[in-house]
């Protein structure tokens, strides 16, 4: 029966052997994100894959690139599917939404704005915007109210909306 296992690659090879083992007909799980434009490694220097031990162990353990398959003195440990399925589940577009600071914001709900010059402001989300990188926000205080566009990544949600 297949699993899937823990693969730790040698430095900078985990996109080889994604590559490798596709290629071959494994099933790889291989979990990125972008930061700067670039996309890079949710774990860096692993990857996850699905094989038969101890049928495919050898084969797997001495491909070029792989460090090791993550074990003990038994043999790989299988990871749960449970864990694939919720790095899965957290993708957009084939990469990981990072979650800075704890679940998006809906419309409606309160938020507050983590970092930056307007640190520690609250208002109510009203929007994402096309580019999913910058929000809207409306700012509500006492005689000013306003809508500002801030990144996504700035802001905490506090409150849950009331309807």
């Amino acid at each position: 029966m297949q699993n899937w296992y823990v693969i730790q690659t040698k430095p900078k090879k985990e996109f080889q052997l994604e590559s490798v083992f596709s290629q071959a007909g494994y099933m790889v799980y291989h979990p990125k994100y972008s930061q700067d434009g670039l996309v890079k490694p949710f774990f860096p220097g692993y990857l996850f894959l699905r094989f038969q031990v101890p049928l495919e162990y050898q084969k797997i353990k001495y491909t070029r690139g792989v460090k090791k398959v993550i074990g003990n003195k038994n043999g790989p440990i299988p990871v749960e599917i449970e864990i694939i399925k919720y790095l899965k589940s957290r993708e957009r577009n084939g990469l990981i939404e990072l979650m800075k600071y704890g679940e998006d914001p809906c419309p409606g709900d309160e938020i507050i704005v983590m970092e930056g010059p307007l640190k520690g402001l609250r208002g109510i989300f009203r929007k994402e915007l096309s580019d999913k990188e910058r929000v809207m926000i409306l700012l509500n205080y006492v005689t000013y109210q306003g809508s500002l566009m801030i990144e996504k990544n700035k802001i905490k949600k506090i409150r849950k909306a009331t309807i």
